[in-house]
């Protein structure tokens, strides 16, 4: 099917001869830049949806999708069962599971470190999807023996423990004396290893058995939390304002967002930063595409009076320009989704960018680019492509023919 007139003559407009060097030059020049704009693009937006859905993986897997507490600290919540049951029947809720926290200090070799210990209800349906994948030495059962605790890998590595040693648990408000609280001291063994993947998870948590806690903290049957795993977990927002008017005021309830605010706030921020900072690479190549449509009109004067002359509307010679334009970017674009998907594809499979997981929670750069961003990518590169063709493109409607081809 051979091609529109409009269309044919723009694509040999941009095809270069010897005379028209620097047009050439030009034109290769506005290519590279939209495809550094458009490759820039992906790559950013690659990252940015990398940060968030791993770190989203790995904080929802360590920790609850909605977390219900008292509203002011005391002896804890000692009818967490009816609690949880009350939780269970709204709306949206997949399972209400009890558990207990508490800040201790753990000892081994001379090696002395703060963890928070994590009571874990061993009934609950959850620990299938949001701890057992993550144990990666021993398993869950160990938990089973009051003495057993799971230790994350960080803190591990850190202490130089492996499964079957054993370690000194210490609760420095242990046992109330006369003269005030006086630390306990526990002895326990090391029955499993977790790796969530979440650096402060890793290196800061243990696990045991919710009444071996309970009984080794010197607490009646008593938790601090109970945590809510909900369907839909952008509707957290919306489920925790639910659970919040049918539990009553004496608890408050909290989502993950909330509790991640600024982490997730600095995402939000660095996506509009990157679309604004590399937006502007996109600006440099409609600048780039304006320059070549302004010479290439000074220098087809000759043929655009010809082509008036033979009979070619001006509207036609309008879209040939605006055609040449629309020919960059899209060249451009192809050429930069290309290469951030690929880069991307590559520097994600081999982990290329590494990172402090003591800093950033992760050991490297994620890449997760999305197809669908490449729709509004390259539509925003077009349309900056087009808006650079209108005024050349007019320019050359108003070329008088006569005027032209007087001296020829």
């Amino acid at each position: 099917m051979p091609l529109p007139f409009e269309l044919f003559v723009a694509q040999r407009y941009l095809k270069a001869k010897r005379r028209q060097a620097a047009v050439s030059i030009i034109t290769a020049i506005s290519i590279i830049g939209v495809a550094a704009g458009v490759m820039a693009l992906v790559i950013a937006i690659a990252i940015n949806n990398g940060f968030r859905s791993t770190l989203q993986k790995n904080l929802l897997g360590a920790t609850a999708h909605v977390t219900v507490t008292e509203r002011v600290p005391g002896d804890g919540i000692a009818n967490y069962n009816q609690l949880a049951e009350t939780i269970a029947k709204l709306p949206g809720t997949v399972e209400a599971t009890p558990a207990l926290y508490e800040k201790v200090f753990v000892n081994a070799g001379g090696t002395s470190n703060g963890a928070v210990i994590k009571g874990l209800d061993l009934k609950s349906a959850r620990l299938k999807t949001d701890l057992i994948p993550y144990v990666k030495q021993g398993n869950l059962d160990q938990l089973q023996q009051p003495d057993n605790i799971l230790i994350g890998t960080k803190l591990a590595a850190s202490m130089g423990l492996r499964i079957g040693n054993y370690i000194q648990v210490i609760n420095p408000l242990g046992e109330l004396t006369p003269f005030g609280p006086r630390p306990s001291y526990h002895r326990m063994r090391i029955g499993g290893i977790v790796e969530t993947g979440f650096y402060d998870v890793d290196a800061n948590f243990t696990f045991m058995e919710l009444s071996s806690l309970q009984r080794m903290m010197s607490l009646s049957d008593v938790v601090n939390a109970v945590e809510v795993k909900v369907a839909d977990i952008q509707a957290a927002p919306a489920y925790a304002e639910l659970a919040q008017g049918a539990i009553g005021n004496k608890y408050t309830v909290t989502h993950w967002m909330e509790q991640n605010r600024q982490l997730l706030g600095a995402l939000r921020m660095e996506r509009i930063v990157s679309l604004i900072t590399i937006g502007l690479i996109q600006l440099i190549a409609a600048l780039n595409i304006f320059i070549t449509l302004v010479m290439m009109v000074m220098e087809k004067q000759r043929d655009i009076a010809i082509l008036l002359s033979i009979g070619t509307r001006r509207e036609q010679i309008r879209r040939i320009f605006i055609y040449q334009g629309l020919l960059i970017g899209a060249v451009g674009s192809a050429i930069g989704l290309v290469l951030g998907y690929g880069i991307s594809y590559f520097a994600n499979k081999y982990r290329l960018i590494e990172l402090s997981e003591e800093i950033y929670s992760i050991p490297y750069v994620p890449f997760e680019p999305n197809p669908l961003d490449a729709l509004w990518i390259v539509g925003f590169a077009l349309l900056v492509s087009l808006l650079a063709t209108l005024y050349p493109a007019n320019s050359a409607t108003r070329i008088a023919p006569a005027e032209a081809l007087r001296y020829e």
